[in-house]
């Protein structure tokens, strides 16, 4: 689903005429059919405000549409807990190496957002680096890869919880994509 289809979905099940919408927004109503047919862009500042107004997220509208392919588990995890020792940078570190310390190997990752047209647009008018850097705001987990016993698994440490997901198809621990994310392995290696 594209941006403008996002955007005349979210209009409609709020209940909104494009004139409506427009006269909330403070935009002209030819804004509002380029922005539902794609011919235009909302800018940053037209985001937030249709966000609160529509009652969906800036993620939901920007997101690509994929969604990866693997169940995710969630536990609670108290950071302060462990301490970085040996080849750990991070706390976080730390906890990935204690969770999986019968791992074969751990891979500390990068993430950055895979940004989509929308995406690089606003990015481009805006700001450049905008995108990602509200990315980190909203979340910005440690990501590890993590291989045993001919299985992958993608880890995601936040200050709170630790989010495990069995990848369901192997990647190249080098450079791989899931969802609207690149990941990338950094130069150090986690092992006991």
């Amino acid at each position: 689903m594209t941006l403008g289809e996002k955007i005349k979905e979210a209009r409609k099940n709020a209940g909104l005429s494009q004139e409506q919408f427009a006269e909330k927004m403070n935009v002209s109503r030819s804004a509002v059919a380029k922005w539902e047919t794609d011919k235009g862009i909302p800018d940053i500042s037209n985001l937030k405000v249709m966000s609160k107004l529509l009652n969906v997220s800036i993620d939901h509208l920007l997101d690509d549409g994929e969604t990866p392919e693997f169940g995710e588990m969630t536990e609670p995890v108290n950071l302060a807990d462990y301490e970085k020792k040996g080849r750990c940078r991070s706390r976080q570190d730390a906890v990935c190496l204690a969770k999986f310390a019968d791992a074969d190997m751990i891979y500390p990752l990068m993430r950055t957002k895979k940004m989509t047209k929308g995406e690089s647009i606003v990015d481009f008018l805006v700001a450049p680096g905008i995108v990602q850097a509200l990315d980190q705001i909203n979340e910005n987990p440690e990501c590890y890869l993590v291989e045993k016993g001919g299985k992958q698994f993608l880890v995601k440490i936040t200050k709170d919880f630790v989010k495990t997901s069995e990848l369901t198809e192997k990647v190249d621990p080098r450079s791989f994509v899931i969802g609207s994310y690149k990941y990338k392995k950094v130069l150090y290696k986690l092992f006991k």
